[in-house]
């Protein structure tokens, strides 16, 4: 059975499933397009030209657009919708679940199966829905536990509340500043905020409504129009982790029978220190979060759900590279570029002695993390690597970044050693010798890389750790233009490299170096 699925609306997709198999996940940002696009003229083209036949289910997932619903709608877990019409003269299924459906059957289709079969809990918290749903064995949801609505909202709307240039009335918070906020959270101490700043945190868990952001109604504050970075704002922004992590916890612990499996769903799973938290408290027998966890992986969720509503199984197999392939349309100029093999060993020495490189490999990771085949790497030791690629990728100079490092190397390393292959939890390095990678509180967002997950960064980070004689890892952060998704095309990555000051260029086993360097 060939399924196609799209995702309307910001973070639009398509998804191909077969046989229970991702065949592919396509995002509209992707290739260089505007970060969180809806569906373009372009991916829906690239998605028929990599099929041989019509789908056999054609699955819209739900969505909201001003007062008309698309679809099946955004909100509720009612049974989808299903009819047969016709598509270019043939017959298929048209399929349609909602958006709460897709993050559920997303986080509950791409986790690993229980065995023996047992009933799971999933938590969806993102920029509107904030719920536990609890499924039986045979994955129909038999309770629906509403804790919050819209905590991916409120956490942005305090990042807006501090921000001057984020005005008083009318506008919608940006969700993309909440990895800006979880940034600034490490630098706050909730224990040192003021009674004001805590009454502004517990306005805005009380609020009944960010949309629009009622920006106005907080000048009394002393958090309003502060400065992202002021004291006041990153205790607070700390304040409100914490305090939106404990009323989801509080509802866990109180209403959820413990020692069942818990899959997470939405923007707020993309906030590493939730997810560690989530999987250290004990309350669940163990914890999966997507890599496109976010609305990203929404198109995979109802693919996932009209293979349930087709077999009786949302379990899908599926690959993190499971993208477009790289797109060679041109050459670099040779008066600029000098190719040659890509020899590990030559790589972790341009590494070793500074240099940033552009590292293109086979298809590319869905969902918004790199995880080494979309990737900028440098070395990890030097705090000032980190500033330089700030400086590349023109991002505030707060924003950590992630290093990528050899599984088997973890426990030396970090303090928890646990396999963690799509970059989604916090963990503290156990010394301070690893400036570039290390957050202002001690911790990294760590891709842990075995062969298995990605054999051919395995094996430049193999040459980096025979080079330098410590552990295999190196910073790894995500190659695209600023505002846009990966880059996945030569053409562009040969700008975005000319543009920003990166010499090293390696598209799978080419490496190609700029013959007159430009020192950034």
């Amino acid at each position: 059975m060939l399924i196609a699925a799209f995702k309307p609306g910001h973070d639009g997709s398509v998804a191909v499933v077969e046989d229970g198999v991702l065949v592919e996940s396509l995002e509209a940002e992707k290739d260089s397009f505007p970060r969180h696009s809806p569906l373009t003229p372009a991916a829906l083209f690239d998605n028929a030209e990599s099929l041989d036949r019509l789908p056999d289910v054609f699955a819209l997932g739900g969505w909201q657009s001003g007062k008309a619903p698309i679809g099946a709608g955004y909100h509720g877990t009612a049974a989808p919708v299903r009819h047969r019409r016709r598509f270019f003269g043939r017959q298929a299924e048209m399929f349609s679940s909602s958006h709460v459906r897709s993050h559920i059957m997303m986080a509950v289709g791409m986790a690993p199966r229980p065995e023996p079969p047992q009933a799971q809990v999933v938590l969806v918290w993102e920029g509107v829905t904030g719920a536990f749903y609890l499924l039986d064995e045979e994955f129909r949801i038999q309770r629906e536990l509403p804790v919050l609505e819209q905590p991916g909202a409120r956490y942005a709307f305090l990042f807006a509340l501090a921000d001057p240039t984020f005005p008083d009335e009318g506008a919608v918070p940006d969700l993309s500043d909440s990895g800006k906020l979880m940034a600034l959270a490490a630098y706050g101490d909730a224990e040192s905020a003021g009674a004001e700043t805590v009454r502004t945190v517990e306005r805005i868990l009380q609020t009944p409504t960010i949309y629009p952001a009622p920006k106005g109604a907080f000048a009394d504050s002393p958090v309003y129009n502060s400065g992202v970075r002021s004291q006041v704002a990153v205790d607070a922004a700390a304040l409100l982790s914490d305090r939106l992590f404990d009323t989801f916890f509080r509802m866990a612990k109180e209403e959820l029978p413990p020692g069942l499996p818990l899959r997470i769903s939405g923007g707020c799973g993309l906030n590493c220190e939730w997810n560690a938290r989530w999987r250290f408290d004990g309350h669940f027998s163990s914890v999966f979060v997507p890599p496109c966890t976010n609305d990203s992986g929404s198109a995979i969720g109802t693919a996932a759900d009209a293979q349930l509503a087709a077999t009786g199984d949302p379990h899908i197999d599926w690959s993190v590279y499971s993208g477009r392939e790289f797109v060679w349309d041109r050459d670099p100029d040779g008066a600029r570029w000098h190719r040659r093999s890509a020899d590990l060993r030559g790589i972790a020495d341009a590494l070793g002695s500074g240099r940033v490189v552009a590292w293109v490999q086979g298809r590319w990771e869905i969902g918004p993390r790199a995880l080494g085949n979309r990737s900028l790497l440098a070395e990890p030791r030097d705090p000032a690597t980190r500033d330089r690629l700030n400086r590349i990728k023109q991002r505030e100079d707060y924003r950590p970044i992630a290093p990528c490092c050899r599984v088997e190397d973890t426990a030396a390393v970090f303090a928890h050693d646990f396999p963690d292959p799509y970059m989604l939890y916090f963990r503290e390095f156990r010394t301070a010798e690893y400036g570039a990678v290390t957050h202002v509180d001690g911790s990294a967002r760590v891709q842990t890389v075995g062969t298995d997950t990605n054999p051919r960064l395995h094996a430049l980070l193999s040459a980096f750790a025979e080079r330098t004689g410590g552990p295999g890892m190196l910073c790894n952060t995500s190659l695209n233009f600023k505002g846009s998704g990966f880059i996945n095309r030569m053409s562009d990555l040969v700008r975005y490299c000319e543009d920003h000051g990166v010499d090293d260029m390696v598209v799978g086993e080419t490496w190609f170096h700029r013959t007159a360097p430009d020192r950034r």
